[in-house]
């Protein structure tokens, strides 16, 4: 039976999202890779991100637990409010094969199609039962990647410490940019929009002082912990002009407790780039890592294919690739 989920979800509620999320992981996702905490799914059940709504759908078998759940994010910016993203789309294994994700797949497309959508994206593990699910549905591979890793301790021993050339500084916050740096960071933050986007129908909305503030706020607001480093080229001196943001990395903990931290954007300002700024920023990070919770015992990032820069910084760090993965979308 299809049932929208309540708003927020009550406690049984989220323990039965929970319980096919982590029986799905279990079934298509390397051993290697650790499944998500319940802090992790309450804190996306209950917080939506800014700038978007979310539609919350699970199909109910007759003992009252899930077989399938299904995730839709919306965006409500004008700039993206022809495209949504598909967050989730998961039938429990041993409900497989009966219907249970065309179901759900129905209500979503009746969805996008009711709200004027005329573009959907995923994000799928290749070779998986996600990428098979998807391949009769019209979706295409838009921008492929994959996942990569870093082990933290034998990264933090064996890299030698981050050093800047002469102009530069780090700068180090948990949580929201302070105030004295906000405008600096969203500049910088903004150079994401020239990332590598394949053929992903999405016109990247503008980063301002409000979007970044709101970003770090919605980790936190989850339960989460969100940690970023910069880079600051210094100012002359004189009197005049401020430290600009060179280069920045942010690393996000979903759950204080998981041992796998997720690398989050890594950025050099154009202006700064080819004087091994990126490089440092990450090195740097890596370190207030170690530091500060010793229980992480890896980083996961995913790079685009064709973003040959970050590969090599990568690279550089000891990063190893793990799986393939790629964004998909339909046109609708």
């Amino acid at each position: 039976m299809l049932m929208t989920l309540g708003t927020p979800p009550s406690e049984a509620e989220t323990d039965a999202w929970h319980d096919v999320i982590s029986a799905a992981h279990l079934q298509d996702v390397p051993a290697s890779v650790p499944e998500p905490s319940r802090t992790e799914t309450a804190g996306r059940l209950r917080v939506r991100p800014p700038n978007a709504r979310m539609l919350h759908l699970v199909w109910a078998a007759p003992d009252g637990s899930y077989d399938g759940v299904a995730a839709l994010l919306l965006y409500t910016e004008e700039s993206r409010r022809h495209t949504a993203f598909l967050d989730a789309l998961v039938v429990r294994p041993r409900a497989r094969r009966r219907g249970v994700g065309a179901q759900l797949w129905s209500a979503i497309r009746a969805e996008l199609a009711a709200d004027r959508r005329s573009s959907v994206s995923t994000m799928l593990e290749l070779g998986g039962a996600g990428e098979a699910f998807v391949d009769g549905l019209g979706f295409g591979k838009a921008l492929p990647l994959a996942w990569y890793v870093q082990r933290v301790r034998e990264a933090d021993a064996q890299l030698p410490a981050a050093r800047l050339p002469d102009g530069y500084r780090f700068e180090d916050w948990d949580g929201i940019v302070p105030d004295a740096l906000a405008d600096e960071f969203a500049r910088a933050h903004d150079v994401m929009r020239g990332a590598p986007g394949g053929g992903v129908d999405e016109q990247r909305p503008r980063w301002d002082v409000e979007r970044v503030r709101g970003a770090a706020r919605l980790v936190d607001d989850r339960g989460g912990i969100i940690l970023t480093s910069v880079v600051l080229a210094e100012a002359d001196g004189a009197g005049e002009g401020v430290d600009r943001v060179a280069a920045y990395s942010g690393l996000v903990l979903r759950d204080p407790s998981h041992t796998r931290a997720l690398q989050y954007d890594t950025v050099v300002v154009p202006e700064h780039r080819g004087r091994g700024l990126g490089r440092a920023v990450k090195r740097r990070l890596l370190g207030t890592l170690a530091e500060r919770h010793p229980g992480v015992r890896e980083i996961s990032t995913t790079v685009a294919d064709d973003n040959g820069p970050m590969l090599a910084v990568n690279a550089a760090l000891g990063y190893r690739r793990e799986r393939p993965a790629a964004i998909f979308q339909a046109k609708l």
